[in-house]
């Protein structure tokens, strides 16, 4: 996930407090003040019908970077900017995520106004997308949740191994007896993607959706065969890692700095003339702009043909001040092909 550590068009986005906000620019966000400004910006995620805010807040800190307390808070401070969609998974923190993300649902009485999203194949005691792991996974899921129903399934594809048919005949089950609103994939290959879609055809349900790994950093896995695919069957693309870890939040330049955690390694990974050539046009676009480059990241990808909202996370509620700037960020042709320009 996207975590900290042509024209698109454009969109009005709740931005920071008058006394903290930059001076305006003509493709700068649209300031809008007071509390839950970004309630009437909405998209459509794909042929589901839902009405979404075009940025999903990820759930994998919960429970793992971020205790109880402060991942509400996040929370809160997302729905405050008009967020309604949230994603988790049952291998986050081994499902403490879920817990954390239901907790916070209940206690503000917040479940028929949000989109929920989950993604089950991952948990050590439920692996897989084989039919009875699944309907158990769900059944976890579902309880740790404190919900009766998912509105967005995200089926796991690590597991290659079980007939995509077997799995779609369970997942039938789950939308009729209401477990399970919609379907979505994620990272799954565009060949899987096309069998799914032969599959319809013989009466199964439908992936409506794709959480893929693209961001300005990682753009080759999608724009090819994933692109066209998800393009000719019109599903929604949910982009995961639009911050690569946090690295194109422009945070986090000093290799001496990063350590040997798993995050470190990652980060590390980018720094090299590459990644600080990227780091250099969004500082630019970012300055003209006035926003900070982890807008630019999110407005990078917003501005990209199918995407209906990337999936990010944060570990502090001044991540989200930035992040949802990215929504109404209109990035220029200019910027695009400088930003482009850099990554190649």
């Amino acid at each position: 996930m996207g975590t900290f550590g042509g024209d698109s068009a454009p969109v009005a986005a709740a931005l920071l407090p008058a006394a903290r906000r930059p001076a305006v620019h003509p493709s700068a966000p649209i300031p809008v003040q007071g509390p839950g400004v970004g309630e009437g910006v909405r998209t459509v995620l794909g042929d589901t019908g839902l009405q979404i805010f075009p940025l999903i807040l990820g759930g994998s800190e919960f429970g793992w970077n971020v205790d109880l307390r402060r991942s509400h808070e996040i929370l809160d401070h997302f729905i405050e900017f008009g967020g309604n969609v949230v994603q988790t998974a049952d291998s986050f923190a081994g499902g403490r995520s879920e817990h954390i993300v239901g907790q916070w649902m209940r206690s503000r009485g917040l479940r028929d106004s949000m989109v929920l999203a989950a993604r089950v194949g991952g948990h050590a005691d439920n692996p897989g997308l084989g039919s009875v792991n699944l309907v158990r996974a769900v059944e976890a899921s579902l309880t740790r949740l404190g919900t009766d129903h998912i509105d967005v399934l995200y089926l796991d594809g690590q597991d290659t191994k079980t007939h995509l048919e077997d799995t779609l005949a369970t997942c039938e089950w789950l939308v009729e007896s209401g477990k399970v609103s919609h379907l979505a994939a994620s990272g799954f290959s565009a060949e899987r993607l096309v069998e799914a879609r032969i599959l319809v055809s013989a009466g199964y349900p439908r992936l409506s959706a794709l959480e893929t790994h693209y961001s300005l950093l990682n753009r080759a896995a999608f724009e090819g065969d994933l692109r066209l695919v998800t393009g000719a069957q019109g599903m929604a693309v949910t982009p995961s890692h639009a911050l690569e870890h946090g690295f194109l939040s422009g945070r986090h330049r000093n290799r001496s700095r990063l350590g040997q955690s798993a995050r470190g390694i990652q980060l590390s990974g980018n720094l090299n003339r590459r990644g600080n050539r990227v780091l250099r046009a969004m500082d630019a676009v970012s300055a003209e702009l006035g926003v900070p480059p982890a807008a630019i990241a999110i407005a990078w990808v917003l501005a990209q043909r199918a995407v209906a909202a990337p999936i990010v996370s944060a570990f502090e509620t001044a991540h989200i001040d930035e992040l949802v700037q990215g929504v109404g960020v209109r990035l220029s042709r200019a910027n695009l092909a400088e930003l482009g320009r850099a990554a190649d």
